[in-house]
């Protein structure tokens, strides 16, 4: 079936069903009705290789992300596929698994112009700076950080997050209301600048409150289940433990009320647990998790959108886009003991 037949019965030029098909948004509403009932009732079927090469695009996507299956992660998936499948990207995802750079087939793949953009998600980036340089025509194509930068190198470029600062300050106000003094930080990688950052307001809001921060109160939990149960451990063996625990992500703080549990201490009655991220397990904790929100899908489909201006060339902003949180109180946390 040929774009000529499309054209015949849609009545409009070849050139208007042209039109359509690479830059939809400048054709009328109307037309663009008459142009898709057309295509549907032929059974049109362009062929988008040879229409990408002629714009010059690929249509790809590659997104990095530290693991695939992150309950928090496939939020943020959610809303990057509806702007994709919108914009007609297609994507390819790398799990870098939380490695160090990797120089590698997707490198390869972006640096030879197979992808259009690229997309971190609370990822270091596994390009790193030699094979950006390797020769004047191998830099890097558009990139947006969908949540924050984790490390220095990247965070000169264009982001869609929370502010992980404010965020933390919020949770950790929450607890000081609650009468709590002795509160614990159980933090993701130390390395990492959302670790930091959410740290910083932890101790921000200490301060502000007048309230004592003990190193041995702040550990680190490596942003898993497992690393969390580790770390609890270490605050409830100390002479003077926390009443209180802010987690740095929700996964972190359901090991820690596990470990909490196991220890024969009750949440909050013992010890009050919040998280960050209200991930979908959150709700259905035992008992239900206090933690911050960050809208999830709200930020994919931004930064989708954001990486589409960049990929266009009418998006050269680089300042971060800021999106609110939100302080979700559930049963986790309680007035301080005694």
């Amino acid at each position: 079936m040929s774009i000529k037949k499309v054209a015949k019965l849609a009545g409009v030029s070849t050139a208007t069903v042209s039109r359509y098909l690479n830059s939809p948004e400048q054709v009328k509403e109307k037309t663009r009705n008459k142009v898709q009932a057309a295509i549907r009732e032929t059974g049109y079927a362009p062929n988008s290789l040879a229409r990408n090469f002629r714009r010059g695009k690929t249509s790809l996507i590659v997104v990095v992300l530290p693991a695939v299956g992150d309950p928090f992660l496939d939020k943020v998936m959610r809303g990057i596929w509806r702007v994709a499948d919108e914009q007609g990207y297609s994507i390819l995802i790398r799990d870098t698994q939380a490695n160090s750079h990797e120089f590698d087939e997707y490198t390869d793949l972006v640096f030879s112009k197979q992808a259009d953009g690229i997309l971190l998600l609370a990822s270091i980036s596994p390009f790193d700076e030699a094979a950006s340089n390797r020769d004047n025509e191998r830099a890097h194509p558009p990139l947006v950080l969908g949540l924050e930068s984790v490390s220095a190198e990247l965070s000169h470029f264009p982001s869609v997050r929370v502010d992980n600062i404010a965020a933390a300050m919020d949770g950790t106000d929450y607890l000081i209301q609650l009468g709590h003094q002795r509160i614990g930080f159980i933090a993701g990688k130390r390395d990492s600048l959302l670790t930091k950052d959410r740290e910083k307001g932890y101790r921000k809001a200490m301060r502000q409150a007048k309230l004592a921060v003990s190193n041995d109160w702040i550990v680190e939990g490596e942003q898993t289940i497992d690393g969390a149960r580790r770390a609890t451990r270490r605050l409830l063996d100390l002479e003077q433990r926390p009443t209180a625990i802010f987690c740095a992500n929700d996964e972190m703080a359901l090991g820690a009320m596990h470990e909490i549990k196991n220890a024969g201490l009750k949440v909050p009655r013992d010890i009050s647990v919040i998280g960050f991220d209200d991930i979908r397990y959150a709700e259905i904790a035992d008992p239900p998790l206090t933690t911050i929100s960050q809208p999830a899908e709200e930020i994919g489909e931004r930064s989708m959108r954001r990486l589409c201006q960049a990929i266009d060339g009418s998006d050269g902003d680089s300042a971060p886009e800021m999106l609110p949180h939100n302080l979700i109180v559930r049963k986790s946390t309680g007035k301080a003991p005694g």
